[in-house]
């Protein structure tokens, strides 16, 4: 019997459960903290905004990856993309990445990717749209996808 593959879910804060939301910060603070070691990740209060939908792959109850989509009036964010180290080499990211898209309905969407990730984006038509910066202690870009029909 092979073990079965995670499940795509999709939520609001507010239909998160509690189980949910430790799980999701959890994944957060693996990947950026303790790999990454950011000294102190950004924490900007927009996970709980009522139009931030969350996006990830449950594996049996364990968050294997995730993103969030923001709603900044004319354009959307994705952000917060982490994969747990269990679960890399999947796919896993590139699928809430199209999931995430497909979210935006059409509205333009902006990101800060990690400098090494830039043509990873650049699969998914982001294109960067300004100078470098560094967040948390690690190089980022800014990067846009222009609106799809």
């Amino acid at each position: 019997m092979t073990a079965a593959a995670p499940l795509l879910r999709t939520a609001r804060f507010a239909q998160l459960t509690p189980f949910e939301v430790y799980a999701l910060c959890r994944l957060r603070v693996d990947v950026f903290v303790v790999e990454q070691q950011c000294p102190y990740p950004e924490l900007d209060g927009r996970d709980v905004e009522p139009a931030t939908v969350h996006l990830w792959f449950d594996d049996d109850g364990a968050v294997a990856a995730t993103i969030r989509v923001l709603d900044d009036g004319d354009t959307r964010a994705i952000g917060r993309v982490a994969t747990a180290a269990t679960h890399r080499g999947r796919g896993l990211a590139a699928e809430l990445i199209r999931a995430g898209i497909d979210l935006c309905d059409g509205h333009p969407i902006t990101l800060g990717a990690q400098a090494h990730l830039e043509g990873w984006y650049e699969r998914f038509g982001f294109r960067r749209s300004g100078p470098g910066y560094v967040e948390d202690g690690i190089p980022h870009v800014p990067m846009r996808r222009a609106a799809t029909p």
